[in-house]
């Protein structure tokens, strides 16, 4: 148990309990029902800056005595201590409670560049990294401000990471975004402007000494992380790196998809039919919705179209049970209904 916690009244433990379930609920809802986990991050990140308020109210009140989250803010000097590195993570998930502009504007960023970012990403990819971003602001942070006790907290360096992430595999996306006027920019044009800012401030703090009163480094950090780790965590996505297909969609998403499945189809002309390759003759009435799944189906839509045919019509040459489709990475199979190890064809 962290220091802090142990002076806690019923009151901040109730408080703390409504953050966890804040930050935690929405994710795990997106997860569970297979929506935007982008969405379900921005609104964790502001339900939990609700409770925060909430927590400001109760204290001015005299109903609380102790801020809450002393022990998830990050404080460099202890950061990799075992009882604090969670909050490594914790801390992206806080705001500063006088300045609703910092939680405004990264859920500007979580929302309208992680949405379509998650589109091209597929929603396993991008929490892969959301999280890249978020550790890597944490800990370019600590990095450079190793002897600090002075707290930390906000989601920018996880927000800097979509960009640094987007960059890195669609740069010439175009999505809506609020510069000077809400249109469609290029993300190449909004994350290069975010990071050139970032590091003219950045450069100038370290220049000055005099703290900015915002963890630039975090920024930069989970920026440069998710850029480069990237291209590592869209390998064998849902989209290509670099595609021009008109801009994140589902219709993007499932084109891509058709894409790579008709990549990935066998040549069915290279292999004997089922029931030659057991030894037997094609029955008369299959032979030419056979013939036409052989010449004519080097489409998904086609071949999956006759397959169902022959699946209506024909039976399994080994047992003569009915016939089924399965779909796999190569396309639609024809397999026995009753044992695949009679008829699998093509051929896995």
């Amino acid at each position: 148990m962290g220091f802090a916690m142990s002076f806690f009244a019923p009151a901040e433990w109730l408080v703390l309990t409504l953050w966890l379930v804040a930050i935690v609920a929405p994710i795990l809802y997106a997860v569970r029902t297979r929506t935007s986990v982008a969405m379900g991050i921005t609104v964790s990140v502001l339900l939990g800056a609700v409770v925060q308020v909430m927590w400001s109210m109760l204290y001015t009140w005299g109903w609380v005595d102790y801020w809450v989250w002393s022990d998830f803010v990050l404080v460099p000097v202890r950061a990799f201590e075992p009882a604090f590195v969670h909050t490594l993570a914790t801390a992206g998930f806080l705001h500063s409670q006088g300045d609703m502009m910092h939680v405004l504007g990264n859920v500007i960023i979580l929302a309208l560049v992680g949405v379509p970012l998650e589109q091209r990403l597929g929603s396993k990819r991008f929490a892969i990294v959301y999280v890249i971003g978020l550790l890597g602001g944490s800990v370019g942070w600590v990095v450079f401000n190793a002897d600090s006790t002075t707290p930390a907290l906000g989601a920018s360096g996880a927000a800097f990471g979509l960009l640094g992430a987007y960059l890195a595999g669609w740069p010439k996306d175009e999505i809506p975004f609020p510069l000077l006027l809400i249109r469609p920019w290029p993300v190449v044009f909004i994350a290069l402007l975010y990071f050139g800012l970032e590091l003219v401030r950045a450069l100038s703090t370290m220049e000055s000494g005099v703290s900015s009163g915002i963890a630039h480094m975090a920024h930069i950090g989970g920026f440069v992380a998710a850029y480069a780790l990237l291209p590592l965590v869209a390998r064998g996505g849902p989209v290509e790196l670099g595609v021009l297909d008109g801009g994140p969609s589902q219709g993007a998403a499932a084109s891509a998809k058709r894409r790579r499945l008709k990549a990935n189809m066998v040549d069915l002309s290279t292999l004997d039919d089922p029931w030659t390759a057991a030894g037997l003759e094609v029955p008369k009435h299959l032979r030419e919705p056979l013939k036409n799944l052989i010449q004519a189906s080097d489409e998904p839509e086609t071949r999956a179209a006759w397959m169902d045919h022959l699946a209506d019509a024909g039976t399994c040459p080994v047992c003569d049970a009915p016939l089924g489709i399965v779909e796999r990475s190569t396309g639609p199979h024809l397999q026995c209904s009753a044992t695949s190890g009679h008829l699998e064809w093509p051929p896995r």
